[in-house]
């Protein structure tokens, strides 16, 4: 049985003092919804900040039940964290060693301000109001999260998927507060294929006829377009043998979403499931800012440098380490995003090392295959 853990939620900001993001867009009110497990030190220097996936949620290990205010997309499947088998006594984030934090995006669905939250203006939800949000913009009020527990510096930033890119602009905006950054199956800058392929699943959400240009909260939601954009995603998450692997072998006829076309096979009918019970547990307007920040990403832009030279000798002038991991049949953050990574690592002298792990998962790897992460995730965080 899991330990139980609970969502916490720090506020920031006020209608007086409202924080303001980089396209100038303010905010009177920020809450973040975060999860902690291990203990500070004495000298605040064991801390290590976990950014999670484009889905995810703060809640990365143990057993959380319930969360204060979206219990109706805290669905059971999200109860035990979703990184458990890398957190804990004696795993490789050593919550006897670490003391770890997870924050859910600002944008998001599970507790933090999103699209969904009240706007304090105007005693409704924000909805289609909810400004655009850029990775720089996560950095700092997960900034302003670690000067409430009094933390100079991180021992470590990790993120897996999305959640490198977030890892990757904290260490390079904030170079002084970052001792290690460990990015999982992440990149540099969003390619054109996930451009292409995160509008693709744009237009899915915009084009359902409840979508009502992101004011659907007093009615009924865009559940067929977020569906239809969680199996456009999912391809490349999922290795298409694992697909396979997973896939019942009978067909389910689904009796909403089509009238003259029948489900030919059991993939056809695997893919529908997955976008049927992604709508129970996600947000499409959070869904829609989150992959806007990652289609935009551009690490040299996101951290105000001139070049990724610039950019990276920040990391190298704080005396960084990097520890970066590909993984050899990745479809959604390819191997050649991250060796581009590590090439302007190297150039820029930053200590860095590469570890390419060999899967027939795909990208989900990181989720499904802690062995193949523990050993060098736990050999950079104890040197």
């Amino acid at each position: 049985m899991s330990a139980a853990t609970c969502t916490k939620f720090f506020q920031t900001g006020s209608p007086a003092e409202p924080i303001v993001l980089r396209d100038g867009s303010q905010l009177p009110e920020v809450t973040i919804a975060y999860e902690t497990w291990g203990e500070l030190n004495t000298d605040r220097s064991n801390a290590v900040f976990l950014f999670h996936a484009l889905s995810g949620a703060q809640h990365a290990a143990g057993h959380n039940p319930s969360i204060e205010g979206v219990e109706h997309l805290w669905q059971p499947e999200l109860h035990d964290g979703w990184w458990e088998e890398m957190i804990g006594p004696g795993k490789a984030i050593d919550t006897d060693k670490y003391f770890v934090i997870s924050a859910n995006y600002l944008g998001g669905c599970y507790g933090s301000t999103g699209p969904a939250s009240i706007n304090p203006l105007t005693g409704k939800a924000w909805g289609s109001s909810f400004p655009a949000i850029s990775a720089a913009d996560q950095v700092e009020v997960f900034s302003y999260l670690l000067d409430g527990f009094k933390i100079n510096k991180l021992h470590a930033v990790v993120g897996p998927s999305v959640g490198g890119l977030v890892a990757l602009t904290f260490a390079t905006r904030l170079p002084e507060r970052v001792k290690n950054v460990i990015s999982i199956a992440s990149g540099f800058k969003t390619t054109v294929l996930n451009r292409l392929i995160n509008f693709e699943q744009i237009l899915a959400i915009e084009n359902d006829p409840h979508f009502n240009a992101g004011n659907y909260y007093e009615g009924p939601a865009p559940l067929y377009g977020l569906a239809l954009a969680r199996m456009i995603s999912h391809k490349t998450f999922v290795h298409l043998d694992t697909i396979e692997k997973r896939a019942r072998q009978d067909v389910v006829q689904p009796d909403d979403v089509l009238a003259w076309y029948r489900v030919r096979d059991q993939f056809q009918s695997y893919m529908l499931h997955q976008g049927k019970k992604f709508v129970r547990r996600f947000d499409a307007n959070t869904y829609l800012r989150i992959i806007d920040m990652w289609s935009r990403y551009d690490a040299v832009l996101e951290g105000d440098a001139e070049s990724p030279a610039d950019l990276f000798e920040r990391a190298r002038s704080a005396g960084q380490r990097w520890l970066v991991f590909s993984i050899d049949s990745d479809f959604c953050f390819y191997p050649e995003e991250q060796a581009e990574l590590v090439k302007y690592l190297e150039q820029a002298k930053v200590d860095v090392m590469h570890i390419i792990a060999h899967s027939d998962k795909g990208h989900d790897s990181f989720l499904l295959e802690p062995d193949l992460y523990t050993p060098h995730i736990a050999w950079v965080l104890g040197k």
